[in-house]
């Protein structure tokens, strides 16, 4: 069973890491590329590469998420939860479903390939998709802190019984997430700030889980 929880282990790092590169790609390419391309280029380039870029993007996010999900399912004590799996599993789920439910069907409406109102789409995909990018960094160090920080008896559910620090981090997540489907983007609106931004959140939450 062991070379059957590596192999899945290395499948999720594989697919997680197609899902994360084309996140960067669009946040910090693409979008940026179409904001100064020539107005003649766009219409192939959406016609063409975005749509092929999204293929890779949703159907990395799926399998990262699916072969997460077994991994996690692999975790059949309490006693092996840790704060970092529970709180990485959270924001991966979170940007799992920014991706199948708010991402890829608004971007359809922008490329044309759904109908709708682009202008009202074009936001939401964004803020979505910027959202995503600022919980990248704190999900990536949740999944590295998990096997090397997260079995000391500090970090262990069945420990601290769910400590007060993992409460405030996924409230946290959750207020930033319910930002991703009803606010703005604010500080996140630029690459500098979504880089500062999610270093800046990875802090606070291995300080939350740390000292709380």
């Amino acid at each position: 069973m062991d070379i059957v929880n590596f192999l899945f282990r290395w499948a999720h790092l594989l697919f997680g890491i197609t899902w994360i590169g084309m996140l960067y790609y669009f946040n910090f390419v693409q979008t940026e590329y179409f904001k100064e391309a020539d107005p003649a280029a766009l219409p192939d380039a959406k016609a063409k590469l975005a749509p092929r870029a999204l293929w890779w993007f949703r159907w990395g996010a799926m399998f990262t998420f699916v072969t997460g999900v077994i991994l996690l399912g692999g975790v059949q004590h309490l006693s092996l939860m840790n704060d970092f799996i529970v709180l990485g599993a959270l924001l991966g789920t979170f940007m799992f479903l920014n991706v199948w439910l708010i991402i890829w069907p608004n971007q359809k409406i922008v490329l044309g390939l759904a109908e709708g109102d682009a202008k009202a789409a074009a936001p939401k995909a964004g803020l979505a998709s910027r959202t995503n990018t600022l919980f990248s960094a704190p999900m990536a160090f949740c999944m590295l802190a998990s096997p090397h920080l997260g079995y000391s008896a500090d970090y262990l559910v069945s420990a601290n019984g769910g400590g007060l620090g993992l409460i405030a981090a996924v409230l946290l997540a959750v207020l930033l997430q319910a930002n991703a489907m009803f606010g703005k983007m604010g500080p996140i609106a630029s690459i500098r700030g979504v880089i500062h931004m999610s270093l800046a959140l990875t802090a606070v939450f291995f300080l939350l889980l740390l000292f709380l």
